[in-house]
């Protein structure tokens, strides 16, 4: 009795225990959500009722069957703050902590987390958390440690070797560690399927010890220092789907025939690296291997045969080794390839007949070679093809006519081979091809009418052929052209003046042809940065336009041209001696105007020096009258016919638009019939300026004004005019009725869809481009952001205000700005603490305004959290589908989704952090043009219920 009574009194003291401390913890856990709503912010919080255990309901909250947090699962939430640290001392049965993507979680990592022993599964990707990580041993239950896009710094923390229970391992993208090395006990993760230490400081050697670790499934280790040979022991992880070592730069050696072991390979990147020897013919039997990516390395001997059989080959990127041999015959023929690379290698015989045989071919790039043989009549049919470069090789034959009309194709370069017969009419079907080249070959017959029908051309170059006949006039309808290049071929007839419609044209050359007649004065109009006549049969007087612009050594080898007396270049042609009657009375009439202008100059100079001592206190007045006229050194660019005073007299304050980095804008109606748009430019006001250093800016300045002036493509704003006075500097643009995209996407009461904000993007990108690509030297343009985007009546963009406001700021006549051009929320990384500008800074600031269309927000919003930008909110939603469409502008239709999302691929890579991951401006030009959203007539449909609820607008 004495025993049962014990027994049943023990009971009680342990359930009134077991109650208590129950009751304890459920306080605790209690506490704890009262600590989060209090430090953290943001939905669903303001739903959370912290009474009793009700928090076991709350959204993103796990329970067990005794009331104990088990599960929190904040992954995406857009909440900001700090998470509590100590986590674990009021939640202490916690299993799962998932809070990776909670857009504005900031701080350092929060160290109390180590106390969670119970922890199986931690989620803290893509949080931008700095400081050091605690050491990870206690945790021995983790099996999913996620900590990738972070900031973490110091020393990497070797302390996760002790986590013999893990299965995924990611630190992908941790790039402020120490550096340091993998340890051979890294083997010691026996279980780990999932390794990702991508761009997180690793140097050294491949432990051969990962090979024992043969349950990883993915192991990725890409964007690193590692250096030494890749171990032959890798060949043991027979599960393996997914091996990426590209990016390291110093891995050597031969590829390990032993990869060959991994049957179940679906993505091998070698890339960028130092790998010597063969291509293994083991790993090219591989029978599930899709990607295999082996460029930029120094790789010898051929391609194995027996990559020719395989079903499942998607991708074969070779480009930059030393390869040599035939390609496999039968390459492509039983597989669905999307990606054939084999550039810059010395291969030899014929073109792989088969590539397009699935019929979803992309890429085919083969330049740089040694090829020889006919173009395949199968690549006629490859209707999928977006790019097509066979350049460089030995080729011979006739193009096969499908081949130029390819209806997707945007790059199609046949250039420097030896191919012959004509080019082919079926061009005339090409509507998306943007560049066309095919120079040095021999190419014969006339060139045909019919290209001007592939009105999406931007760059032709049929230069050194043998084409013959005149030059169609119908070329004059290509009214995207940038470049056109038919010098040393056979030409013979005049030079038609429809070429005076290329208004964007900024490369001509007709050199070395047979061209006769007169130089058209309209062509003159454009005045290209690069222009060549020269050896022709052309006559007649030298434009005197030509003169003035510089440009007449280019038309040296002309017997025929001659020049009027007492002109600059009368050395390099003779003079006119012999004059029609028309002529002469065209001459006395210029003679006669000109008389007359200079004596009004002398006389308003007199009546100007009248007024300006007689009333100088009155015009002092008026700083821009006192400056004005004649005292203005003027320098155009383009031909708009306006009044300097009448400009001057303009800029008051009622004509104000804006004021910009580096000066006010003026919108100013001419009389002419003309609007413009004039920037006064701020002027350094000091007590005891340096004569000096105000000369060398000047100086600067106009040389920077000059090189804007010579640009002209489709998407730059025009500089008309530059003025320039000892207190005052003015530019004369063209107008642009829209304004700028900043206020169109943010204030603007008229929504842009998305075909329009495509068409934006693709116009600036095709401008930076040009800036990039096509000037010697490059212009980098420094402080790309939409306010600096105008667009015109038909919201065709145009890239405004750089160069000058560089000039002023590095000369520190700007007080507004920092030494560094460029703008908060769109500045490449680099930049902001290098200051040194580069192409890939300017990839970025663009990246940053694709976000903008994309998304609908500005670069900084509060919602991002402190510090953060749109970049990092994109980054945190983009792991999943389902979060790639919530960052789309909610306010468009939903018909464009899949386009939206190409493009935001686009935005992320120009985004990298990592400038050499980033695309070049003339990549991204063709990625967007592959992202037309109204390519298969998609608009056409979106137009219709466009057309049905008539105009969006939207209501501020």
């Amino acid at each position: 009795m004495g025993t049962q009574i014990i027994s049943f009194l023990l009971f009680l003291f342990l359930s009134l225990f077991t109650n208590l401390s129950f009751q304890a913890n459920t306080d605790d856990q209690t506490h704890f959500f009262t600590l989060m709503k209090q430090s953290l912010r943001g939905i669903p919080f303001s739903s959370w009722n912290a009474t009793g255990n009700s928090y076991c309901n709350y959204t993103g909250i796990g329970c067990d069957s005794r009331g104990y947090v088990i599960d929190m699962d904040l992954s995406g939430w857009s909440v900001s703050g700090n998470f509590p640290g100590d986590v674990c001392s009021y939640l202490p049965e916690l299993r799962s902590l998932r809070i990776g993507h909670a857009t504005n979680i900031n701080g350092n990592f929060p160290a109390g987390i180590n106390n969670c022993t119970l922890l199986e599964e931690l989620n803290m990707t893509s949080l931008g958390l700095t400081g050091t990580l605690p050491d990870f041993s206690s945790m021995k239950l983790l099996r999913i440690l996620d900590l990738s896009y972070n900031l973490f710094s110091g020393v990497f923390p070797a302390s996760i070797t002790n986590l013999t229970n893990l299965e995924v391992l990611n630190f992908n993208e941790n790039s402020n560690f120490n550096y340091w090395q993998l340890s051979e006990e890294i083997s010691r993760l026996s279980k780990l399927r999932v390794m990702v230490l991508s761009t997180c400081m690793l140097q050294g050697p491949i432990p051969k010890s990962i090979g024992n670790m043969i349950e990883l499934v993915d192991l990725e280790l890409s964007g690193n220092l590692l250096s030494g040979p890749i171990p032959a022991e890798l060949g043991k992880l027979k599960k393996l789907r997914q091996l990426e070592l590209y990016y390291n730069q110093h891995l050597s050696g031969e590829i390990p025939e032993e990869l060959g072991n991994l049957t179940e390979l679906i993505d091998l990147d070698l890339s960028v690296n130092q790998l010597t020897g063969k291509i293994p013919e083991s790993i090219c039997k591989l029978p599930k291997l899709q990607v295999v990516q082996l460029y930029n390395n120094s790789l010898s001997g051929g391609i194995p045969s027996a990559i020719g059989d395989s079903k499942a080959l998607t991708m074969l990127s070779l480009y930059d080794n030393f390869l040599t041999g035939e390609v496999p015959k039968n390459l492509g023929a039983s597989s669905e390839m999307l990606v054939l690379d084999l550039s810059e290698n010395r291969l030899t015989g014929e073109l792989p007949p088969n590539i397009c045989k699935g019929g979803k071919l992309k890429y085919l790039l083969v330049l740089q070679n040694l090829f020889t043989g006919e173009l395949p009549e199968s690549y006629a049919k490859c209707e999928s093809l977006l790019r097509f470069r066979v350049s460089y090789n030995h080729l011979q034959g006739s193009i096969p006519p499908g081949l130029l009309a390819l209806p997707h194709a945007s790059i199609i370069d046949l250039s420097f081979n030896n191919l012959d017969g004509s080019i082919p009419n079926s061009i005339a079907n090409a509507k998306n091809l943007s560049e066309l080249f095919l120079q040095k070959n021999r190419l014969s017959g006339t060139l045909p009418p019919e290209i001007s029908q592939a009105g999406n051309l931007v760059k032709i170059d049929l230069s050194s052929n043998l084409i013959s006949g005149p030059i169609p006039v119908e070329i004059g309808n290509l009214r995207k052209l940038n470049l056109l290049m038919l010098q040393g071929n056979k030409l013979n007839s005049s030079i038609p003046t429809t070429l005076s419609s290329l208004k964007y044209l900024n490369v001509l050359d007709l050199s070395s042809n047979q061209l006769t007649g007169n130089i058209p004065e309209s062509i003159c109009e454009l005045l290209p940065n690069s222009i060549n006549f020269s050896n022709n049969n052309l006559s007649g007087p030298v434009p005197l336009s030509l003169i003035r612009g510089g440009l007449a050594e280019s038309l040296i080898g002309n017997p025929g041209l001659c020049v009027y007396v007492n002109t600059s270049v009368s050395t390099l042609f003779p003079v006119c001696q012999q004059l029609s009657s028309s002529s002469k009375r065209k001459a006395s009439h210029i003679w006669v105007i000109a008389t007359s202008v200079v004596v009004v100059i002398i006389g308003l100079a007199l009546l100007i020096q009248r007024r300006f001592s007689k009333d100088r206190s009155t015009l002092e007045q008026d700083e821009f009258i006192t400056t004005s006229s004649f005292s203005y050194e003027v320098q155009s660019f383009h031909k708009i016919t306006f009044d300097q005073r009448e400009i001057v007299e303009a800029l008051v304050d009622k004509n104000i638009v804006g004021h910009g980095g580096s000066g006010t804008v003026f919108k100013i109606e001419l009389k002419s019939g003309h609007t413009v748009a004039v920037k006064k430019l701020w002027t350094r006001k000091t007590k005891d300026p340096s004569l000096e250093d105000q000369l060398s800016v000047d100086k600067e300045l106009k040389t920077e004004v000059q090189t804007l002036g010579s640009i002209r493509h489709k998407n730059i704003v025009k500089l008309y005019s530059y003025f320039s006075s000892s207190d005052l500097n003015l530019l004369v643009y063209e107008y642009m009725p829209n304004g700028n995209l900043w206020d169109s996407l943010h204030r603007g009461r008229n929504l842009l869809d998305w075909p329009i904000r495509h068409k934006i993007a693709l116009g600036v990108a095709q401008g930076l481009a040009y800036l990039h690509h096509d000037l010697l030297p490059p212009i980098i343009h420094r402080d790309i952001k939409s306010t600096n985007i105008l667009l015109n009546a038909d919201y065709q963009p145009k890239v405004a205000d750089f160069g000058v406001a560089k000039v002023l700021q590095t000369k520190g006549m700007d007080s507004t700005t920092t030494s560094i051009a460029g703008t908060y929320g769109y500045m490449a990384p680099e930049y902001s603490y290098a200051s040194r500008a580069t192409t890939k800074c300017d990839v970025y600031s663009f990246g940053v305004v694709l976000m903008e269309l994309i998304t609908g927000k500005k670069p900084v919003e509060t919602e991002f959290g402190e510090s953060k930008n749109i970049i990092y909110w994109v980054s945190c939603k983009v792991e999943t589908k389902e979060g790639a469409v919530e960052v789309l502008d909610k306010r468009l239709q939903g018909v464009f989704r899949d386009e939206m999302i190409k493009v935001l691929r686009i935005a992320i890579r120009c985004t990298c952090k990592a400038p050499t991951h980033r695309p070049t401006m003339n990549e991204v030009v063709q990625l967007l043009i592959e992202a037309d959203p109204c390519k298969f007539d998609t608009c056409k449909s979106f137009n219709k219920i466009k057309d049905q609820s008539q105009v969006i607008r939207i209501d501020l």
